[in-house]
């Protein structure tokens, strides 16, 4: 735990009592400031209130004594409308933040030299965090892993020097940490998303701009024009700015060539790795996860050498195109994250021959955007809810079967791809649908692949079942 001392004997209201808003609680009940928390589900007060945190509702607060007022990132800020405590905050000049701020605070106040990598954008945000944690793992770094990749940040390991912090941030945590300052910070990319908390994409953009704004290091990914714009004017501002890319040649910065990083500086252009063969960063996209990564790793002083080293044992993240098996020239992927037309897409555009599992509790628009990369089926295996849906879009342009269930469409796939005599194919879970109808959630639904993956004849698993990892 990271002990919120900046607030010691300070009164402080806080709003949101799931496992992030407790963890911040903790972290500020031990660092000495006087906490009143609060939520809006009477059972979250109830725990808090079992646990030794003051509670109270903040409608009755004396809010003028309050030095701050931490929210909780899942509670809106500003849209659709900002939520009651925010207007309490606003209307007695209290200054609202989350506990992304509250760590930066912290880093400043006792290590403020302590490398600190922040990376966000759209897409590809938990596989970059992930590798760079790997990256810096891998080469003996005493490193802490936290943020919106699953982790309280203030449940880590508090700041000291030589203590490399990887902190993945959503666009509500940029919101709510007004003084972000990383050694390296990243934006990868912009798509329209959550604009129903940010009301515009301008608005969206500025919330995601901040975080490079105010590193030592910017590192952007300039293939959309919203973040192209972000660098040049983060650049003007004086930042210095380490631009990526995965369809451009840059002059200066880090890019991707087919399956080949290259470092560009003033016009020179010179191979820094091959990604060809790292089984967990195949495709485009993970392409500019990992020139982001690399850029990140060599702005806080990793070598050259450690850093490719780290790149070719990248475990991968669960359940995100994660090689879990191989059998012969058949690779098996759990890809259960992909939960949506959108989220399959870079999978399936990453190997060439697939056996494809999907189907589940179907999203709106159905697979009917996947249609380009039909030409790489080479059957389909469909479970759940949407399994007749599905069919109907496939029509002839893919052969297919109903499976109905999880474990009679790996049985089946891993029999066809086995006599299959291309030169290699894939096995894989990508189904483009949520789990609810079968499965808890994604992870289950993931978990559950590994098992009848690890039950098959034959199979050299590349993970634990148990645990998804190396």
């Amino acid at each position: 735990m990271i002990p919120v001392t900046t607030l010691k004997d300070r009164k402080v209201a806080l709003f949101g009592l799931g496992g992030s808003g407790f963890a911040t609680a903790r972290a500020l009940i031990s660092g000495g400031a006087e906490v009143t928390a609060w939520d809006d589900n009477p059972d979250s007060v109830a725990k808090a209130a079992a646990e030794g945190i003051r509670t109270e509702d903040l409608h009755n607060i004396d809010w003028s004594q309050q030095a701050l007022f931490v929210l909780s990132p899942g509670v809106p800020l500003t849209h659709p409308k900002p939520h009651w405590t925010v207007d309490l905050a606003r209307a007695a000049g209290v200054d609202i933040v989350g506990d992304v701020e509250l760590f930066v605070r912290e880093r400043r106040a006792h290590a403020p030299d302590c490398p600190f990598i922040a990376i966000t954008g759209t897409n590809g945000k938990s596989t970059t965090t992930a590798l760079i944690a790997h990256i810096l793992k891998s080469s003996g770094y005493d490193t802490q892993l936290g943020g919106n990749i699953g982790t309280a940040v203030l449940t880590l390991d508090p700041p000291k020097a030589e203590r490399y912090y990887v902190v993945e941030c959503s666009s509500y945590q940029i919101d709510l940490a007004p003084t972000l300052d990383p050694s390296a910070g990243i934006l990868l990319n912009l798509t329209p998303d959550h604009l129903d908390r940010h009301g515009t994409m301008q608005h969206y953009s500025d919330i995601k701009e901040r975080l490079v704004a105010g590193s030592d290091v910017a590192i952007v990914g300039v293939d959309d024009s919203h973040s192209a714009l972000i660098a040049d004017r983060v650049e003007r501002a004086g930042v210095k700015v380490v631009r990526i890319s995965r369809r451009n040649v840059l002059a200066d910065g880090i890019y991707a060539e087919g399956t080949k990083l290259i470092q560009a500086a003033g016009g020179a252009m010179l191979p820094f790795a091959d990604l060809d063969g790292i089984q967990t960063l195949r495709g485009s996209h993970n392409a500019q996860n990992a020139a982001a990564a690399v850029a990140a790793c060599l702005a806080v002083g990793i070598s050259a050498d450690d850093i490719r080293t780290g790149l070719a044992s990248f475990p991968g993240l669960k359940h995100r195109m994660q090689p879990v098996g191989q059998r012969g020239r058949v690779v098996f992927v759990n890809d259960s994250k992909a939960t949506n037309a959108d989220a399959a897409a870079p999978a399936l555009s990453s190997y060439d021959r697939i056996y494809w599992i999907a189907g589940g509790l179907p999203k709106a628009g159905g697979i009917t955007t996947l249609a380009p990369y039909f030409p790489r089926i080479a059957k389909a295996y469909l479970i759940g809810e949407a399994a007749a849906e599905f069919a109907a879009t496939l029509g002839e342009a893919v052969p297919y079967e109903i499976s109905d269930t999880l474990e009679r469409a790996v049985a089946h796939a891993a029999a066809d791809a086995e006599r299959d005599e291309s030169a290699a194919s894939a096995v894989m879970l990508s189904p483009a649908c949520a789990s609810f109808d079968q499965y808890k959630n994604f992870e289950v639904r993931g978990e559950a692949f590994v098992g009848h993956v690890a039950a098959l004849d034959g199979i050299a698993m590349l993970i634990g079942p148990a645990t998804g990892e190396k």
